[in-house]
């Protein structure tokens, strides 16, 4: 039977369009043309010049050849320029891959080779890695170099075209191409190395639209926020907010790297109000604050969303004392940056800083646009119960989780069971609903906000003819929340030193991967030969808080 209100009630033109981020910038552009859109040294350009730029850029990918659904790379920091991808490249009908700038020759040319990139965004910053990993690919690009005014350093050019140049020949009034379907893909991200080969994690119109709004209504974001980018723009899109600050018709500040005196000069000279990062971007910020700053005279409040590790007392009683107002999220790359925030109770600024920072400390709540957070018992799927202790699987339900792995129906299977997105984190939950992690599947080392993985680290190790046995854990750190220890134990006969195993390991690994801490001597094993990666774990903690005596 029909019911009485689906008789003649249809979708039409007229009632129904399929939701892209794209919509953001046109309207903005035409509500406020004038306004400063995105600052970047001397550059300064207006919500009408941008939406131009990005037509000519979409309009001069398509007079290259890119279709609908191609790839176009970018290997790029936070400069105008990648800002305008974001827009310009789906608006060509083609799909984003903005490529991690910390990785290695061989992990770049996996990425461009799996995802079929057919045009690379590249800065010449990057050119000696981005140079290695083109070598390493038997097929041809076209390369768009990136010069940034603001960048000095070396680097070649790589490619047959300048960016200012190649959109020179675009078209200003060109109509930027919207999705016939909102479940199209916007972007390809990159899981940052929790396997060895990471996972290319596809996004939709219709997520990156809906979590560009979350993010403002979830952090409770005024029209027109200042917005610096401490955040690349390369991890989960900025984690949306570049379609967050179209649709806010605020300012982008851009930041080619996070540097304390390029920061606070940000702050000052624009009167930042908002800026995301990991712990270690907060506790910069905080040890580098000015003077007047530290004496309680900021002249008006600065909002920070912190992610990756639950964020320190120290830090958080820190941020405080300089005025900022500090805001925990939790995500992934597979749910399109955050998806769940620590919402803030009203009556907790009342509590002591130790309290605020436990509680703010924790995963929390699901976003706005997100349908459901839980912790489940994998086996049975049912919802622990919220005593704070019965440990369970994070998983996610909802429109910011992405479409699956690209090429990978395996992990995407594995990923999506039972109407879940499972996370592979651990947490609990407390009584009153908030979660929290207590621990990460497969030893994934968060460092610095960047992913690392154990096996990836450990497979480096065993390349050296001295290493027997390697197990690579987390150890806390107070710079960079965790940093990878590696705990060896050699063949006989033989001897390396700490030194020796990190540059063996650079041969290998990006930089940011490498172990910081080394410890030499037998592996405890299970019967069967298994190392016992708990005890490691509690050593490691043990030797850090010996060190902080």
């Amino acid at each position: 039977m029909t019911g009485l209100y689906e008789v003649g009630l249809d979708k039409t033109a007229a009632n129904y369009v399929p939701l892209t981020p794209l919509s953001f910038l046109k309207r903005t552009a035409m509500v406020y043309p004038q306004l400063p859109a995105v600052i970047h040294g001397q550059r300064r350009y207006t919500w009408a010049q941008v939406y131009e730029r990005v037509r000519r850029l979409a309009s001069a990918l398509r007079a290259a050849g890119v279709g609908r659904h191609d790839t176009v790379a970018v290997v790029l920091s936070n400069t105008p320029e990648m800002y305008e991808c974001h827009f310009g490249v789906p608006g060509s009908g083609a799909v984003l891959n903005t490529i991690n700038v910390r990785l290695d020759a061989a992990t770049i040319a996996f990425i461009l080779e799996h995802g079929e990139a057919k045009v690379l965004i590249t800065d010449r910053e990057f050119a000696p890695v981005v140079r290695a990993a083109l070598d390493r690919i038997e097929r041809s690009l076209l390369v768009i170099d990136v010069d940034d005014p603001e960048y000095t350093g070396p680097g070649d050019r790589l490619g047959t075209v300048e960016y200012e140049q190649f959109i020179a020949g675009g078209d200003p009034a060109f109509e930027l191409i919207y999705p016939a379907d909102e479940w199209e893909a916007i972007t390809l991200n990159y899981t940052s190395g929790t396997t060895a080969n990471p996972k290319g994690v596809v996004y939709h119109h219709r997520g990156a639209y809906l979590n560009a709004l979350s993010n403002i209504v979830s952090w409770g974001m005024p029209h027109h926020a200042v917005y610096l980018w401490t955040l690349p723009m390369f991890h989960c899109n900025g984690w949306c907010f570049p379609w967050t600050m179209a649709a806010n018709a605020g300012t982008n500040i851009c930041l080619r790297k996070v540097d304390a005196g390029l920061i606070w000069q940000a702050i000052e000279e624009h009167r930042v109000t908002h800026y995301c990062g990991a712990p270690i971007v907060h506790s910069l910020i905080a040890n580098n604050a000015p003077a007047h700053w530290r004496a309680g005279q900021g002249t008006y409040k600065v909002s920070g969303l912190i992610a990756a590790a639950p964020p320190p007392v120290a830090v958080l009683q820190a941020m405080a004392e300089i005025g900022f107002e500090i805001t925990h999220v939790y995500g992934l790359t597979e749910t399109y940056g955050p998806a769940a925030v620590c919402a803030k109770q009203p009556d907790w600024h009342r509590l002591p800083i130790e309290e605020q920072a436990r509680l703010n400390g924790r995963q929390g709540v699901n976003y706005h646009a997100e349908e459901a957070v839980s912790v489940l018992d994998p086996v049975t799927m049912q919802p622990v119960p919220w005593d704070g202790q019965t440990m369970g699987e994070v998983m996610f339900r909802g429109n910011i989780v992405m479409k699956g792995y690209l090429k990978n129906p395996t992990a995407t299977e594995a990923a999506f069971r039972d109407g879940w997105f499972h996370s592979g984190d651990l947490a609990v939950v407390h009584p009153d609903g908030y979660i929290k992690i207590t621990d990460r599947a497969k030893d994934i080392i968060i460092s610095g906000g960047e992913n690392i993985s154990s096996i990836e680290v450990e497979d480096a190790l065993y390349k050296h003819p001295a290493v027997l046995l390697a197990a690579v854990v987390a150890a806390p750190d107070p710079k960079w929340g965790e940093v990878p220890h590696a705990f060896i134990e050699l063949r006989d006969g033989m001897t390396v030193t700490e030194e020796e195993l990190q540059q063996h390991c650079r041969k290998y690994l990006a930089g940011y991967k490498v172990p910081k801490k080394f410890t030499f001597g037998p592996l405890p094993k299970t019967s069967t030969g298994k190392i016992q990666k708990y005890i490691l774990r509690e050593q490691a903690k043990s030797r850090q808080a010996i060190a902080d005596v």
